[in-house]
């Protein structure tokens, strides 16, 4: 989910929120998001701890800020809650076809 936070406070532009269904893939999230923003040239003000173990990650790319969770625990701080007058963004998804 991506909340548009322009209109809701002053230190970033989106939310990015998505949850994984156990610790390792919370962290492999993680690391697919802080190397693909790498290949474009963007490193987070956060760094990423190895092998998390608090189920909460957070990637600061000042504008965006994402929001990793362990499926339970993005349920306990309920961050769409908290942040509701915020607006949802819709996504479209885009397919990556692999090169020849």
């Amino acid at each position: 989910m991506v909340l548009d936070m322009r209109e809701v406070c002053n230190f970033c532009d989106y939310f990015v929120l998505a949850s994984g269904s156990s610790l390792r893939q919370v962290n492999a999230l993680g690391s697919m998001i802080e190397e693909e923003m790498q290949k474009q040239g963007d490193r987070s003000l956060s760094t990423l701890p190895a092998n998390d173990a608090s189920g909460w990650i957070v990637l600061d790319y000042s504008s965006v800020v994402v929001h990793l969770f362990n499926a339970p625990l993005r349920e306990f701080y309920d961050l769409e809650h908290l942040w509701s007058d915020a607006k949802r963004v819709r996504i479209t998804a885009q397919v990556r076809r692999p090169s020849k």
